[in-house]
């Protein structure tokens, strides 16, 4: 099979770029939003500079998206879009350091791991990064083996719209200037370097500027978040974050890839085997590293796999591989189609917290009357109001909650009547808020294997 796909590989390559957009594109229309998701849509209706969680591009891909469809599908369009043309600079940049052969395996791995297909599935923050990580990668591998001012210029433009989508996206630049002084300190000297960083903090300035007008509450709040106060090592973290890894990107592709990162010089005698190296290397030491302390989520190593993918691939090449290669490849295939199958038809086991909201959204419609108000006891809650109930109006938390992005919105006197969808029980916090509240429904939905969870519809009058 993989010999006739050899005979054209890039033909193959888009081919199966395309099968994969399309299939993901219709699967995504089966599946209710994530909570995350639900926040990021209502910040595409919010639209600024920046944002408490998370830089903005988010924000602007889905509100470009939201001209072809507002429904879940429609949302997800940013990931079909963002993985599909990252997987076509993957071809680009393996084929132009190595061959086409190789290039297309490293779409092929990329394309079957279960990481990639959770990222054609769910709307983050990862997704526009993923792009622009990969699309950076390309332009920055140009513009320093080549030397041309045009990909120094891209690469400047392309990094600053990667750090307007994840701030994960400075490990990039630092990978970038590890590699240039060890290997290309003459750089420094270019004026087209300083050219790329102009124009990487122009790209970058109205979200710079947002933070500073808001005291840089976002760059506080992502330097607290996954991160702890004790540094008291729990290798518990550590191995299960670890074991993740082997899990997402499949355990003969990560072994393979972690295997040789650590064995073979190969890396540090080759230039261009280096420069990949390092941009998955520093991602992955950065976060086995706080793993230590804390609890990583797995989705935080996805970066380093856009050149692990590459690398992986030649991997399988140079040391022939090749039995190896198929069996990783049909393991990856296997977990993947067991990942997509269990989302699809088991959701409240894989991903509780997606089951059951649109529901309980739905009954609470039912509940409504005109000139109601709508709230919900958290962040997410909020966001499934919004989108989910007719005429998507305006919502707001009704209880205590994490600070979020509604806090920075919200006027003082904002409480009004109407309903509150809550996922815990909430009378004693509405009393303290309304003279009168009254729970009206309830819903209890499949959480896992065995358990159940409720969601509680309550009225409530008479501000206090």
């Amino acid at each position: 099979m993989l010999e006739l796909l050899y005979k054209q590989p890039k033909r193959n390559a888009y081919i199966l770029i395309i099968a994969m957009a399309f299939f993901s594109a219709i699967y995504n229309a089966f599946l209710p939003l994530h909570g995350d998701e639900a926040y990021y849509w209502m910040w595409s209706h919010h639209l600024q500079a920046g944002y408490y969680d998370h830089p903005p591009f988010i924000a602007y891909m889905i509100y470009l998206t939201n001209f072809i469809s507002q429904a879940e599908w429609g949302v997800r369009l940013v990931n079909v879009f963002s993985l599909s043309v990252s997987a076509v600079y993957i071809f680009r940049l393996t084929s132009e350091i190595f061959d086409e052969k190789i290039a297309l395996n490293s779409v092929l791995i990329f394309s079957s791991v279960i990481l990639v297909h959770a990222g054609y599935i769910i709307t983050t923050p990862d997704s526009p990064l993923i792009l622009f990580y990969s699309i950076t990668l390309y332009y920055s591998y140009k513009a320093i083996f080549y030397g041309k001012t045009i990909d120094y210029a891209l690469t400047g433009i392309m990094l600053g719209l990667m750090m307007l989508s994840k701030y994960t996206a400075i490990l990039f630049v630092f990978s970038l200037l590890l590699f240039i002084l060890l290997k290309r300190r003459d750089i420094l000297l270019s004026a087209n370097f300083y050219l790329a960083i102009i124009l990487s903090l122009i790209v970058i300035s109205p979200m710079l500027w947002w933070n500073y007008q808001h005291d840089w509450i976002s760059f506080v709040f992502q330097l607290g978040h996954g991160s702890t106060d004790t540094f008291e090592i729990d290798t518990d973290y550590f191995f299960e974050f670890l074991g993740g890894q082997f899990g997402t990107f499949s355990p003969v592709f990560a072994g393979v890839l972690f295997y040789f990162l650590i064995k073979d010089r190969l890396f540090y005698k080759d230039d261009k085997l280096l420069f990949l190296s390092l941009s998955t290397v520093v991602v992955l030491l950065f976060f086995f590293y706080k793993s230590l302390f804390t609890r990583m989520e797995l989705n935080y190593t996805a970066p380093a796999y856009v050149a692990g993918a590459i690398i992986t691939a030649y991997l399988f090449e140079h040391y022939k591989l090749i039995k190896t290669f198929k069996v990783g490849l049909v393991i990856a295939i296997i977990l993947t189609i067991i990942g997509r199958f269990a989302f699809l038809f088991y959701l409240e086991i894989v991903q509780d917290r997606m089951y059951g909201n649109r529901e309980a959204v739905q009954l609470l419609q039912t509940h409504a009357k005109e000139g109601d108000s709508f709230y919900g006891d958290h962040l997410t809650i909020v966001a499934y109001l919004k989108f989910y109930l007719k005429g998507h109006p305006e919502t707001d938390l009704a209880v205590p909650s994490r600070f979020s992005q509604y806090d920075m919105w919200r006027e003082k006197e904002f409480l009004k009547d109407g309903l509150v969808l809550t996922r815990d029980p909430e009378q004693k916090n509405l009393e303290a808020k309304y003279s009168d509240v009254k729970l009206i429904d309830t819903i209890t939905v499949k959480k896992g294997i065995t358990k159940t969870k409720t969601l509680y519809i309550y009225r409530v009058a008479n501000v206090k």
